[in-house]
């Protein structure tokens, strides 16, 4: 079936195909991806994305306080000079609203929209090893081919909703952050919220001055730095843009890409003294990866580094929470070796007469009533509202739900049965010519950076393709299963893998405790992509 937006006959350079490419996503991912295959190198490309418009997570994270804890200056795309000296922002960190204009913007600019088929899910994308291409089906009966498959999916877009007992009898309303319907008016309501991870600080700490109360359920307590998101005037946004061209190759060659310089100082190197004077001024300053990253380098690699750090923060806890019993549910009992939080006055909402908190790891939830949420001790929260900020199936999430059949018909869900593989974070064995944008292990970082340095060499290993001739590309298995013991030796070096984290699976009941990111850094991804093109891309397979 011949698909296309304008209504005419697509020219593509495949033989056979419907179009070149199928995209699949309208985030940071999918936008970028059919900017730089159709207007760059002149593909034929149909998309899909489920939303009504662009936005990809951001047109579903619409709930009360979304915001991204990566600075404005870098949450956007840098190889359009103009278009980085036209931004502008509020405040140091762009709120939800702004980012989903940011990328309307891109998407009128760069004209994207007519390759989108909106308000469509692809359910199924099954190889044909006869024809060399990808079938393509949509929920809307459409089937399509494709040479090149090229997938924008979102790390964090599955949504997570645990199943308790009891909630379709609830009278109230239940909603989940990753999905949320506009137009809520919370303010007077009875609210539980469930789940404490960077989205639940976010929408506590904003529903907490305006419901009737607020009940917090959870599960793991968390070390919350602050955000300080001040506002940025002209000048400072004029005075970031004067330094792009310095700024961005640091970003590119850092390690979590998020725009200041990590420290090479080690926590241990230092007296006391010194330690906690830093500590403070990262307190003060906000942000939670400079927490982590900017005041020492080895808070993610020694125990006793890490633990000064924790010590830190628990001495905050104490010092802000002015209930000896609310302090004592949020003191945290694990490593700082999760994602780092940061909020706005996150350890202060709890000193309201309206917020209550339940540590539901001593009491768990056993059911939803008619009235709200029993827990198995008996005691019962009345509720008008529910919210569910229980994150996502992270990473591999929306390729497991999907029917993704490669050669021999090999699903992905057998090959990730006991946890997500992948090549560079973008490829996978069996799976000719599919490219993976923010696929398992790969960088863990400010996502835009990443994204660019991925979509980029997607488009030049297309680029090289078609130049050639090639029919096919894919991992060799020997070069996949060396990248993810990489990626496993490099996280093993860290305290990551020793937490509770969804980076390794750990949110989802049955879900494998597998590794799911490169831990080395953008700048040195960037040189693991460059060695496989030096090598002529001896890493992969052509024409099998």
């Amino acid at each position: 079936m011949n698909m296309d937006t304008n209504k005419t006959k697509t020219k593509t350079r495949t033989p056979g195909a419907d179009v070149d490419a199928v995209v699949i996503g309208a985030g940071f991912g999918g936008l970028y991806a059919v900017h730089k295959l159709r207007n760059d190198l002149g593909l034929s490309v149909q998309a899909y994305d489920s939303a009504s418009d662009v936005g990809g997570t951001w047109f579903w994270n619409r709930y009360p306080g979304a915001l991204s804890d990566t600075e404005s200056f870098c949450y956007r795309y840098s190889f359009d000079k103009e278009l980085l000296q036209e931004g502008q922002w509020k405040t140091r960190y762009l709120t939800q609203p702004e980012i989903l204009d940011y990328l309307n913007t891109f998407a009128d600019r760069f004209d994207i929209r007519r390759s989108y088929q909106f308000d469509t899910r692809v359910t199924a994308t099954h190889f044909d090893e006869a024809s060399g291409l990808w079938r393509v089906t949509t929920d809307k009966g459409q089937t399509i081919t494709a040479k090149y498959l090229v997938t924008g999916l979102g790390l964090l877009s599955a949504t997570n909703t645990p199943p308790f007992k009891g909630a379709d009898t609830f009278k109230g309303n239940i909603y989940h952050t990753g999905a949320w319907p506009e137009g809520i008016d919370l303010s007077g309501k009875r609210v539980g919220v469930i789940g404490t991870g960077s989205t639940g600080v976010q929408v506590i700490i904003a529903l907490a001055p305006v419901v009737r109360h607020l009940t917090v359920f959870q599960r793991s307590p968390q070390y919350v730095v602050p955000i300080g998101n001040w506002p940025e005037d002209q000048a400072t946004i004029d005075d970031y843009k004067a330094r792009y061209d310095e700024i961005w190759p640091q970003i590119r060659s850092s390690a979590v890409a998020f725009g200041f310089e990590e420290s090479t100082v080690p926590a241990t190197s230092v007296s006391e003294a010194e330690r906690e004077r830093v500590f403070e001024e990262a307190w003060q300053r906000g942000g939670g990866f400079r927490f982590m990253f900017e005041t020492f380098c080895d808070i993610a690699t020694s125990r006793e580094a890490n633990d000064a750090a924790a010590d830190f923060i628990k001495r905050k806890i104490a010092q802000v929470v002015k209930d000896p019993e609310t302090a004592r549910k949020l003191m945290p009992d694990d490593l700082y070796a999760k994602r780092p939080l940061c909020g706005a006055d996150y350890y202060e909402v709890y000193n309201r007469e309206n917020v209550s908190l339940v540590d539901v790891k001593a009491d768990p939830i056993a059911e939803f009533t008619p009235n709200g949420i029993k827990l198995t001790s008996g005691a019962e929260h009345e509720l008008d509202v529910v919210v569910f900020a229980t994150g996502f199936d992270a990473v591999e999430g929306n390729y497991t739900r999907m029917d993704m059949r490669g050669r021999g018909g090999v699903t992905m869900n057998e090959l990730w049965k006991d946890g997500p593989q992948g090549y560079l974070g973008v490829m996978e064995t069996d799976f000719p010519n599919l490219f993976m944008i923010l696929g398992p292990n790969g960088p863990f970082t400010n996502l835009p950076p990443s994204i660019e340095v991925q979509v980029e060499w997607i488009a030049d290993t297309i680029a090289m393709m078609e130049a050639g001739g090639h029919r096919t590309i894919e991992p060799k298995p020997e070069s996949r299963d060396e990248w993810i013991e990489t990626c496993r030796t490099i996280a093993d070096m860290t305290l990551f893998p020793q937490a509770e984290s969804w980076i390794f699976g750990a949110n989802i009941p049955g879900k494998s405790n597998a590794v799911r990111f490169y831990l080395g850094g953008l700048g040195g991804y960037r040189e693991e992509l460059r060695k496989v093109v030096d090598a002529g891309y001896a890493p992969l397979e052509f024409d099998r």
